[in-house]
């Protein structure tokens, strides 16, 4: 080869001489090298193909019907919101997978169909995300409004939210590409009236702006660590075009906002708000309009972003002692698996669900609540339980539950000395 030297070893890939800048590596055959610089080359070449995402098969994606079989295994009632989710999830990848094939000129482009959920807290709007991202099996994201503020003041930029996304994709950037992201608490954020102020809303109408700006699709910089930015940092550059936002409030007081307004078009003729049912109440919060949502305190841009917007109803006890046994992951079901590691064999009357259940809607606390209420009441049994050796069992009743008797641990012990 003209110009080689014979005492000069070369990289065999870009064919530079090796030296103190440009270090080589030797292959196990002879006279085969490679230089440090492609050896840089070929890791980001790698590690572009790992973090690479294939294209959407729509044969892939569940069915609104599959999807909405698939919520009815972990969440009780809230039929409507489980379908008008399912058909909201299942058109985003549709959407998606037509992103992921040659476009022409004459394309219709679909946009991207956000979904606002209302409803009270403890009504299921987390698990109805989360159920969904693992039935994707994508990235998923929650977090919650309330502790975002603008940009430039204390508190968290909007655009960590991403940052807990790239986190639960294990920093592939392309997957969290095609994440949810839940937000919860949005109604919080809300402008205190309709007219701007002169003075600035940190926490309000500041950061539905800089939501804004990431729901309708951006090219946001994250801090990789974090944070605020700072100038000369790096940043992690992710497309938000294909995340699908689910944002979700408790609006109390949405209601009485809309019934003024049905009333003001019925001549007065309307329904009091404080004599309706549940029922009553969710058809009502589904007749909501971007005017209503304006009037509590939401910028109609953002508004524009969610055309999707799904009214969840408060649990009732049947709901909340449904959900104590019948789903996949009920509550009852996790601590009987628990104490069956500890050879005890456990149950709850009837009754005694329904206890709980009444206990969760005293406390206000929904679905949300049960957990821990079952938690504290069989504390003592926990921390004992262990120590009994043998089988045991426990049913735990209404009296167990509301405390007039505490579960008899040396009654287990008893039951195991032989006769």
């Amino acid at each position: 080869m003209r110009g080689f030297r014979s005492d000069v070893q070369y990289c065999s890939f870009c064919g530079k001489p090796g030296d103190e800048k440009r270090h080589l590596v030797a292959a196990p055959s002879n006279n085969i090298f490679i230089c440090d610089k492609c050896i840089a080359v070929c890791q980001g070449i790698v590690s572009q193909k790992e973090k690479s995402v294939d294209p959407i098969d729509m044969t892939e994606v569940p069915s609104p019907k599959e999807f909405k079989a698939y919520l009815d295994e972990y969440v009780i009632g809230q039929e409507y919101a489980k379908k008008a989710l399912s058909v909201a999830v299942y058109n985003h990848y549709k959407r998606m997978s037509k992103l992921d094939v040659i476009k022409t000129d004459d394309d219709v482009k679909i946009e991207k169909s956000n979904v606002l959920l209302i409803g009270p807290t403890g009504s299921g709007k987390t698990l109805l995300a989360k159920t969904l991202a693992e039935k994707l099996k994508v990235p998923f994201a929650i977090a919650d409004a309330t502790t975002l503020t603008e940009a430039g003041y204390v508190g968290e930029d909007v655009e960590n939210v991403l940052l807990k996304l790239i986190n639960a994709a294990d920093g592939n950037i392309p997957a969290a590409e095609r994440g949810i992201i839940f937000i919860d608490e949005i109604d919080k954020i809300g402008r205190k009236s309709e007219n701007t102020s002169i003075t600035r809303d940190v926490s309000g109408e500041g950061v539905q702006q800089a939501l804004l700006k990431i729901i309708e699709g951006t090219q946001a910089s994250v801090p990789p660590q974090g944070g605020r930015k700072h100038p000369n940092q790096e940043m992690l550059q992710i497309d938000t075009s294909n995340i699908l936002f689910i944002l979700g409030g408790a609006f109390v007081g949405l209601d009485k906002i809309i019934e003024q307004r049905i009333a003001a078009h019925s001549l007065g003729f309307g329904s009091n708000v404080g004599t309706m049912d549940e029922t009553q109440r969710m058809e009502l919060l589904n007749q909501c309009t971007p005017d209503d949502l304006v009037k509590f305190g939401i910028i109609p841009e953002l508004i524009g972003r969610m055309p999707i917007s799904v009214a969840l109803k408060e649990l009732t006890k049947a709901d909340l002692t449904r959900i104590l046994t019948e789903p996949k992951n009920a509550i009852t079901k996790q601590f009987k698996a628990s104490f069956e590691m500890d050879d005890l064999d456990l149950d709850f009357t009837a009754e005694a669900l329904d206890e709980i259940a009444e206990t969760a809607i005293k406390q206000k606390t929904g679905a949300r609540g049960l957990r821990s209420i079952v938690e504290k009441l069989l504390m003592d049994l926990m921390y004992e339980a262990p120590s009994i050796k043998g089988k045991k069992h426990l049913t735990v009743t209404k009296d167990i539950v509301v405390g007039k008797v505490k579960p008899d641990l040396e009654q287990l012990k008893i039951e195991q000395q032989p006769a």
